[in-house]
């Protein structure tokens, strides 16, 4: 895992997703595009909010601090890589 402190470009809006690990088998999911800090030209990630965290609305330009799992999964002979947030809080 890695914590990053980044700028919010935009956010989805939650969908529920089906999910054995949760209690009632649904889970919420959206996506975060984060970009360090520094300019335009800085990385981006596109990243997958899960459960009571992708309920939270976080406002578009404002400053936050990130912890990112970076893991890869593979499906039908080709590779994907998968970031998930594991937590999220603004700083300003």
């Amino acid at each position: 895992m890695q914590t990053k402190i980044c700028k919010v470009i935009a956010q989805t809006e939650p969908v529920y997703v089906q999910s054995k690990k949760s209690e009632n088998g649904q889970l919420a999911k959206c996506y975060i595009r984060l970009r360090e800090l520094g300019g335009d030209y800085e990385d981006e990630y596109q990243v997958a909010l899960l459960g009571n965290i992708a309920l939270c609305k976080f406002v578009t330009g404002k400053t936050v601090v990130a912890t990112l799992r970076f893991s890869t999964h593979e499906a039908n002979g080709a590779y994907y890589q998968d970031i998930v947030a594991t937590d999220i809080v603004p700083i300003n």
